[in-house]
């Protein structure tokens, strides 16, 4: 009963105090369980994109002699399945077609026999490119290295069986013949690790007619099976459950076949990209988590001295420690409680409209883990910031000596160790042994994705945030206990007269004062970082979707023959187009390696696309298209090549390409000049860069096949008007950035920030605020006392004013200082230690001037309602500031 009285009267007479705690925790239990809602939502966001980017869910490869009818009714059987199609398989020794007056032929290659309801059934494997939609079709790369097109005749070469001549219908393009042509049932590494690059695809009955009676063990039937997508949300609750319906089928085959698990492949990808959002929380959202239980402590401890009164009364009464400290709980359980409560409301309404979903998780044992993780940290964090110091307080302090203010402190241990000074020194050597080893949290050998994340170098940003932190408390209070002469000459211009006194008066509450100074230099900092972070993020997404678009707008097309004439000159009339330029898109031979090469203009390519530094070795764009311009005959090579070919700078390459008029390959010779590892429009692994000038020379053919376009207005709208100029009878492709931007945003790499940054952004504008306005407000409260003093012995506003804004001055421009210093080196480390977020890297840190701008105005604003509140509560008299306290 005593226990509801006290508390009763504390909301009462400390409401203030009170109010502030419970913010505190709601703050940080806010942010805790809105980054469940972000975990939830991005997770299946992952889960959908996974799941809606497979053409393919299953290849089921039926082991030979076994009877694909009765096969098919059996995967058909299983939970789930929708739709069920045989696919053939069929190994020949090559191609043979005869084009401009010479016979080209190619190396082995594969037939497919497709049903007719395949390509509406999966639509993703097949895109259409000329010709018809349906008969004798010829994958793109195959009709560029017999040189021919639609209406051609292709002789194909069966093992075993007489030879037979088809006439094309159509050449298309295959996507994902990565999986299309899997290897199903090998050990990885002992396939091949590409797809062939001689396709051909014909109708089940055509393909049946020729290859039915070929030689044992050059034929396969593949069962391809697509099935309802009711899946958890949780990526690796649905890779699991489609690995165990995989099994569930090869059982139900009883060995007459093995499943290619396309989808499963795609969501164990999907399960890794959650490592991101685990590293995003680490390096986003936990500093934030602490920064608000800071806070906590900060406003719970600004009652220090009232409460030190408090418990001296209560000692006068007979209340023993043990009683004291059991109030001090009901306080600290009240205001964690209402804390809880509200962070939790709040966190429910943010997810809600910054995510989509109120969950805390993406199952319902996901949801109320988190929750009850939130709610465990928010009164874990209200007992030790209200319980720890009363419990010391209550076996330490005498009667007696609660009546004395509290005077300096000693100095810590940590700061007798230079705890800080170690930490900013082992984060800098963790630092520089991760940038030395060249370590990236992404890794893409071969351009297969894989995950390896090496946690002892996230300890780096840890350490930084730590060692910060900390340093900054050193430096503040010893400019405070042993610079007053500087505190002096800094203050004249607030204090006038008065400077002396306010610096001996700021070197006594070194205490507070040191503490606002951390406080506000760990929000700006954490605030500096999300905003750096998010601004580098976005900017790179952009430069990630345009090299794979090309640019704002891309036009392409796969004929031979190019776009139509005249197009550039048509397109950089239209409305919207602020730069226009062509590249040619050929193939070229280095051995026997088919490469991708492209013809640009190197002294004009960067007005209608990004040439960023991060896409040539040495890091410089300009230097190496600049020394490509200068030699004709000059080529760009990626890693890869000048790692397998062993190439040294100027070393002749003798490439084949294409000559227009015979339609054959020819030698023709280049010279290496430069490294490129990134190109827009390019492959990830091979390519080749040239001058077009030089590669229309030699081989007759001047035309374009890809059109680049910058925009000074939306993407969108100039695509549509390029299509409406092209018409449907072009053949061109035409893809724009935001369009392309989304697609990206389904890679492995890709989380959307969206909705985090939002959330992370508002939470360190309010935190900036508080710890600068509501830290400050309660370090003057404390204060009151000698205020009211000073005012009855005659001090005038102006004078009691140059205590307030010197006081403030100090916290807001050295926390600032600080926590930009700070901020700018952790995010520096973080986008250093996340490289593999991006591609390409960014080449510097984007700084996001509007919102730091607002941060600031924010901050003002703050810092000057609390000086202002201040001076208006000496306008009281003394004698009723006194009796309040």
């Amino acid at each position: 009963m005593f226990g509801m009285t006290w508390l009763a009267g504390l909301a009462r007479r400390r409401p203030a105090r009170l109010a502030g705690q419970v913010l505190g925790v709601a703050l940080a239990v806010t942010l805790f369980a809105a980054l469940g809602t972000f975990f939830a939502s991005s997770r299946a966001t992952m889960t959908g994109r996974a799941v809606a980017a497979v053409p393919v869910d299953w290849q089921v490869k039926l082991a030979p002699g076994i009877d694909p009818a009765k096969a098919q009714r059996t995967v058909a059987a299983e939970t789930g399945v929708t739709t069920v199609v045989p696919v053939g398989y069929a190994d020949i020794v090559g191609f043979t077609a005869r084009a401009g007056g010479s016979v080209r032929t190619t190396g082995h290659g594969q037939v497919l026999g497709l049903p007719p309801n395949y390509t509406s059934t999966f639509p993703g494997e097949l895109r259409f490119l000329v010709g018809a939609h349906d008969g004798v079709l010829l994958a793109q790369q195959t009709a560029a290295n017999l040189g021919i097109g639609v209406g051609g005749s292709v002789t194909v070469r069966r093992p075993g069986q007489g030879a037979v001549t088809l006439s094309v219908d159509g050449i298309v393009d295959l996507p994902a013949a990565d999986s299309l042509f899997q290897s199903i049932g090998i050990a990885p590494g002992s396939a091949p690790i590409a797809p062939p690059d001689n396709v051909m695809l014909l109708p089940s009955t055509s393909w049946h007619r020729l290859f039915d009676a070929a030689a044992p063990g050059t034929i396969s039937t593949q069962l391809h099976v697509e099935f309802a997508k009711t899946l958890p949300a949780d990526p690796g609750a649905a890779f699991a459950q489609v690995v165990g319906r995989a099994k569930n089928l090869e059982a139900s085959l009883a060995g007459g076949g093995l499943v290619g698990d396309n989808i499963a492949a795609q969501l164990d990808a999907a399960r890794a990209d959650a490592i991101y959002a685990q590293l995003l929380f680490v390096f986003l959202g936990f500093p934030g988590i602490v920064l608000a239980g800071l806070l906590t402590a900060a406003i719970a401890s600004s009652g220090r001295e009232r409460r030190r009164r408090e418990q001296a009364l209560l000692r006068t009464r007979g209340a023993s420690p043990a009683r004291i400290v059991r109030l001090a709980a009901l306080e600290a359980a009240a205001t964690g409680i209402a804390g809880v409560v509200l962070g939790l409301a709040a966190a429910s309404i943010i997810g809600r409209a910054a995510f989509g979903t109120s969950s805390f998780g993406a199952t319902a044992g996901q949801a109320l883990i988190w929750a009850i993780a939130a709610a465990v940290s928010g009164i874990v964090l209200s007992f030790v910031t209200v319980v720890i110091p009363a419990r010391n307080d209550a076996r330490t302090l005498t009667v007696r000596g609660a009546q004395a203010p509290i005077g300096p402190t000693p100095t810590p241990l940590w700061a007798r160790l230079y705890l800080d000074l170690l930490c900013l020194a082992a984060g800098g050597l963790v630092f520089w042994q991760a940038v030395k080893s060249g370590y990236q949290v992404v890794l893409a050998p071969e351009g297969v994705p894989t995950i390896s994340v090496s946690y002892f170098t996230l300890l780096a940003p840890v350490l930084f945030w730590i060692g910060a932190a900390l340093f900054t408390w050193r430096v503040g209070r010893a400019a405070l206990a042993r610079g007053r002469g500087l505190l002096k000459r800094m203050t004249v211009l607030l204090a006038h007269g008065l400077s002396g006194v306010v610096a001996a008066s700021m070197s006594r509450q070194r205490r507070a004062l040191s503490r606002g100074l951390v406080l506000m230099a760990v929000a700006a900092s954490f605030a500096l970082t999300v905003a750096i972070f998010d601004a580098t993020y976005t900017a790179q997404a952009r430069v990630d979707a345009e090299l794979t678009n090309g640019a704002d707008v891309a036009v392409t097309t796969a004929a031979a023959s190019g776009l139509p004439s005249g197009i550039a000159t048509t397109v950089s009339r239209l409305p919207g187009v602020a730069a226009v330029q062509t590249m040619q898109h050929r193939f070229a031979y280095v051995g026997n390696d088919l490469q991708d090469l492209y013809g640009i203009d190197p002294a004009r390519i960067g007005t209608a696309t990004t040439m960023s530094d991060a896409f040539f070795a040495g890091g410089n764009a300009q230097g190496v298209l600049s020394t490509l311009a200068s030699h004709p005959d000059g080529v760009l090579v990626s890693d890869e090549t000048v790692h397998d070919f062993q190439l040294h700078p100027r070393d002749l390459l003798r490439l084949r390409l294409q000559s227009a008029t015979d339609h054959r390959y020819h030698v023709v010779e280049f010279h290496y000049v430069g490294i490129a590892r990134e190109f827009p429009t390019a492959p990830h692994d091979s390519f080749l860069i040239a001058n077009a000038s030089y590669v229309a020379q030699q081989t007759g053919n001047p035309a374009p096949q890809t059109l680049l376009v910058r925009t000074s207005g939306s993407p969108p709208a100039v695509a549509q008007s390029i299509r409406t100029a092209l018409g449907p009878a072009s053949g061109a492709t035409v893809q724009d950035i935001v369009t392309q931007q989304k697609i990206t945003l389904s890679g492995l790499t890709a989380i959307d920030l969206g909705g985090l940054t939002r959330l992370e952004l508002a939470f360190a504008l309010v935190m900036a605020a508080a710890a600068s306005g509501l830290v400050l407000a309660l370090g003057l409260a404390e204060r009151r006392r000698t205020f009211a003093i000073a005012s009855a012995l005659g001090a005038r506003k102006r004078q009691l004013a140059a205590f307030v804004w010197s006081e403030a001055a100090y916290v807001t421009i050295g926390g600032l200082l600080f926590g930009a210093c700070a901020g700018w080196g952790l995010s520096y480390v973080i986008v250093k230690i996340l490289t593999g977020v991006f591609d390409p890297p960014p080449e510097h840190l984007s700084i996001p001037w509007a919102y730091l701008s607002v941060l600031a105005v924010a901050t003002a604003v703050a810092v000057g309602a609390a000086g202002a509140g201040m001076l208006r509560a000496t306008r009281r008299p003394a004698v009723e500031i006194v009796r309040d306290l």
